[in-house]
């Protein structure tokens, strides 16, 4: 049985397409196990036999998925990939893609 953590807690979480990972969220998300609120990325298997030729067997992968639906498709990507995306998210490339303040009112309030 994998498991889901925020730093702050942790709880049991089973994606069925990638059983037994140990997920992380964002620690100002919430980890109660109802409300389900974030993406999720977990340290995954090396690859094997990936599809893409730039992903050599051996490769070091990170499962990128939703934790609103234990069945939600998981996305693998290289740890280069993930590092090429957070320096961009770093450098504000993708500001624009956040949600606005009436936007997380919104959600938050949704949530209860």
């Amino acid at each position: 049985m994998g498991t889901l953590s925020n730093g702050r807690g942790t709880v049991s979480f089973e994606n069925l397409h990638a059983p037994g990972l140990d997920w992380r969220k964002a620690s100002r998300t919430d980890l109660d196990p109802i409300l389900k609120d974030c993406v999720i990325v977990a340290e995954a298997p090396d690859a094997k036999d990936h599809p893409h030729y730039s992903i050599p067997d051996g490769t070091r992968m990170v499962a990128l998925s939703d934790d609103k639906d234990p069945n939600s498709p998981v996305l693998y990507f290289s740890r280069a990939e993930i590092r090429k995306f957070i320096e961009g998210a770093k450098d504000g490339e993708f500001d624009d893609l956040m949600a606005t303040d009436e936007e997380m009112e919104q959600a938050a309030a949704a949530a209860v």
